[in-house]
């Protein structure tokens, strides 16, 4: 199940793409965000997946979806063919971040991005006077089992953007299933970034 701070995410994220777009959602996992889209927003929606069982989930809700992972899957794609491309709780994920968020704005006009502040406040407590690796309700894994192979904050991403010349459209911040407008790289858990070339 979901956490309630993916829940907002995913209707912030909905809120963001426009009616009738052509979306593709990298990491679609069950097919939740896409569903959501499609009855929403009438949107066009395509996913990438590797989980079998997800795959499945998503095909028993009559969503389109392709069984790859995400670094090999986008060297198919023209230019410009979608609208929105999303990448909700995968970057984080991602084997080859440079290349896969290259590839993104190669073939949609605009990249929405969602991922868990790997320094929220409740992640930096946790390690520092538990010595050990954090599990929160935005990071439930543990160190052994965890899909995550990046460990990104709201500063890293906005310092990676400025770096490579990514506009930052708009972005949110979410703690406690709430939006968080104080100090979002200490106190919130999830962010969403919409950017452009």
């Amino acid at each position: 199940m979901k956490d309630k701070n993916t829940l907002l995410s995913h209707l912030k994220i909905a809120g963001i793409v426009t009616p009738k777009s052509k979306v593709l959602d990298l990491g679609c996992g069950d097919g939740d965000l896409m569903f959501l889209l499609e009855q929403n927003k009438q949107a066009n929606t395509q996913g990438v997946e590797i989980s079998e069982d997800a795959i499945y989930k998503c095909v028993e809700k009559g969503l389109c979806v392709m069984h790859s992972d995400i670094d090999g899957a986008l060297d198919f794609y023209k230019d410009n063919t979608f609208d929105f491309v999303i990448l909700s709780q995968s970057l984080q994920q991602v084997t080859r971040t440079d290349e896969v968020l290259k590839q993104c704005l190669r073939i949609g006009k605009k990249v929405i991005v969602a991922f868990p502040n790997f320094a929220h406040i409740t992640v930096r407590s946790k390690l520092f006077f538990g010595g050990r690796a954090p599990v929160t309700e935005s990071l439930p894994y543990g160190w052994n089992d965890t899909p995550n192979i990046r460990c990104l904050s709201i500063k890293d991403f906005e310092v990676f953007c400025k770096e490579r010349k990514y506009k930052i459209m708009e972005k949110y911040f979410i703690a406690n299933n709430k939006y968080c407008h104080i100090l979002p790289n200490l106190f919130a858990q999830q962010a969403i970034f919409v950017i452009t070339k």
